[in-house]
């Protein structure tokens, strides 16, 4: 049990006693509405999103967020009724139900399509009109990137962050987003849809950022000035270098992170075991499923059961037995490192990638194109 925070108390702070939230689908929207952005405001084109207007808001999120983890069988419903497939529908679904239901924010209208002679042009991610009558045009990503910069470049460029699956970049989608998404509400075609404004468009983007670990790493990486300060931050590391690196952290165990389990720090609740080289009959299943899922594809496969069941993370592994089951030689795959907590669970301690050996030539060779 978490107490409600304080009115008046820091996004920081609130995230930090958030984090005694159990459910993983609201602790994934909890940290959704208050982790640090992944770029910073660019004003006048590109500002970022502001939930807490007025900032009390804050405050009475933090308290709806504390009951809907006593019960969160509506939200589970509604996600088990979408299934989502893509990680960005599944934060908008989560976004999209705390602007519907929550204390802040009033949602007007979201995936708002915008059409040209039957041709569309785009759609407008959330409407939305704030308490003092702001009217709010939000863009919603959620996105994780991997720096793959020339070891001995110390100052990165958004071309440097890459996608997992060298199908995205940072600077593209950066670009994007401020020239086409947030130019949406602005077109004749959205005006003619009569949702009387003006609307201002911002940016609502989260993530995380993963930096080269081990040897051969940069001992540091000076980010460009589109990102914001305090994003979220993890690490990568080649299947060779995984055991040495693995090896130094503190850690009392590892495991896969399927898609659907990217975007808070995971909490893995009662059940801790001794680890050892093998697993049991049952867990060995739910690590399979669990690592079908961690695929770095743009989709993930279907897992039978509910919605939670693709967001399952296994049992903690030793380094050698979560080596032994991913599930491709030839994708990177998210793993999290845990620790114990005190009611017989884990908790994420860390989460990078472990990329292939060949990975890093690719990504460098993507980042240039």
């Amino acid at each position: 049990m978490i107490a409600a925070p304080p009115a008046g108390t820091s996004g920081a702070d609130m995230a930090g006693r958030l984090d005694g939230l159990t459910d993983p689908a609201v602790r994934d929207l909890a940290w959704l509405l208050f982790s640090a952005d992944l770029l910073s405001a660019q004003p006048p084109r590109a500002p970022l999103a502001e939930p807490w207007n007025p900032p009390a808001d804050a405050h009475a999120a933090a308290q709806w967020l504390i009951q809907l983890d006593r019960d969160p069988a509506p939200l589970h419903a509604v996600l088990d009724g979408s299934r989502p497939k893509r990680l960005g529908r599944y934060a908008e679904i989560l976004l999209g139900w705390f602007l519907e239901y929550g204390p802040a924010a009033r949602l007007v209208a979201a995936n708002v399509p915008l059409r040209r002679a039957g041709r569309t042009l785009g759609e407008c991610d959330f409407l939305v009109e704030t308490r003092d009558g702001q009217r709010l045009h939000w863009e919603l990503a959620v996105k994780c990137y991997l720096h793959c910069g020339n070891t001995y470049a110390m100052h990165a460029t958004l071309a440097d962050f890459v996608g997992p699956g060298l199908r995205d970049r940072l600077d593209r989608k950066r670009t994007h987003l401020i020239d086409h998404q947030l130019r949406l509400s602005e077109r004749e075609e959205f005006v003619s849809l009569g949702f009387p404004g003006p609307w201002t468009a911002q940016m609502f983007v989260k993530g995380w950022l993963f930096y080269q670990a081990g040897a051969s790493a940069p001992a540091a990486v000076n980010d460009p000035p589109a990102l914001a300060r305090g994003h979220a931050r993890g690490w990568w590391v080649t299947r060779t270098e995984w055991p040495a690196f693995a090896a130094q952290q503190v850690a009392d165990g590892w495991s896969a992170l399927p898609r659907m389990a990217w975007l808070a720090p995971r909490r893995i609740a009662g059940g801790k075991r001794e680890l050892s080289s093998g697993m049991a009959a049952a867990g060995r299943m739910q690590s399979e499923l669990s690592l079908r899922a961690a695929r770095s594809g743009e989709r993930v496969v279907d897992v039978p059961g509910t919605f939670a069941d693709q967001m399952s993370v296994a049992a903690p592994v030793d380094p050698e037995t979560l080596l032994a089951h991913l599930p491709r030689l030839d994708e990177p795959v998210m793993v999290a490192a845990f620790v114990a907590d005190t009611a017989n669970g884990y908790i994420e301690q860390s989460r990078g990638f472990i990329v292939p050996d060949d990975w890093p030539a690719q990504a460098r060779a993507f980042a240039r194109e």
